[in-house]
């Protein structure tokens, strides 16, 4: 097993999809791992998994609960680990119309994909900084870069807060050799569409739409060492962000609702 000589990794939402993609990524890659998410009993299984590799630290959390970003930096300070980089990636979506959803869930999804993004970061920023080659990798979504579609009220929004966020942390803190960048992967086979229900008819859509979850996570590493502030991973969705950035808002909201009636009927 290497020593941690680069600093740890805490990895957010790791039990899973892109996050443990991402923690495979950093073992294969020598780094060592904080993993944390809700279910324990995957994130020991992962631990278990890469510890052949790396060493792994496992701290259960529920980002759901305010007061799980300040317990979850104390938990790491007390382990004495020397932290260098942070990947904010716990996240989820709620399906259906803004309506049709109490405002706890509404609550409990923005608690967890903005308020813990922001306390957790601001938190570890500190100890980011002085170790003068910190990483704040932020996994954001490709619908942060385009219209939202019908039934993406909190969630588009939520990810297009987490690039503007990301982009201002990488201009404050470059000055201490910091990079910051936010990953806005397309469609990515994890368990993320079985968790909000939506499998069957996310299968609809054409193959060759969908990501892996370790290209994404190759991609979002190489793209924070490397200093870049957004990664759009695969050659069809940087197409299309640059498409995007170009077409008229009125063609391409459009377009978006045309799509969202679509997928709609075909679940």
């Amino acid at each position: 097993m290497p020593p941690p000589q680069q600093g740890y990794a805490l990895v957010t939402g790791a039990s899973s999809g892109i996050g443990a993609a991402i923690a495979r990524e950093y073992a294969r890659r020598g780094v060592p791992l904080v993993l944390t998410a809700r279910r324990a009993d995957r994130l020991e299984a992962l631990a278990a998994e890469l510890r052949g590799q790396v060493d792994v630290r496992v701290l259960a959390a529920d980002l759901a609960d305010p007061g799980a970003p300040q317990r979850l930096a104390a938990a790491v300070s007390a382990l004495g680990l020397p932290l260098r980089i942070l990947v904010n990636n716990a996240g989820y979506g709620v399906p259906g119309r803004y309506r049709l959803s109490d405002w706890d869930t509404h609550a409990a999804f923005l608690q967890v994909m903005v308020a813990a993004v922001c306390e957790l970061t601001w938190r570890l920023l500190p100890a980011l900084r002085a170790t003068g080659a910190g990483r704040i990798l932020n996994v954001a979504s490709f619908a942060a870069l385009v219209p939202s579609a019908d039934g993406q009220t909190l969630y588009a929004p939520a990810k297009a807060f987490m690039v503007k966020f990301t982009e201002s942390l990488a201009l404050e803190n470059a000055d201490a050799g910091l990079h910051a960048c936010a990953l806005c992967p397309g469609f990515t086979r994890s368990e993320f569409h079985d968790v909000t229900g939506t499998r069957e008819m996310m299968s609809k859509l054409p193959g060759w739409l969908w990501l892996e979850a370790d290209a994404v996570a190759r991609a979002g590493i190489e793209g924070v060492e490397r200093g870049r502030v957004l990664v759009v991973p695969g050659a069809l969705y940087r197409v299309l962000h640059a498409l995007v950035r170009h077409l008229p808002q009125r063609f391409l909201l459009r377009r978006m609702a045309k799509n969202s009636r679509r997928i709609r009927s075909a679940g």
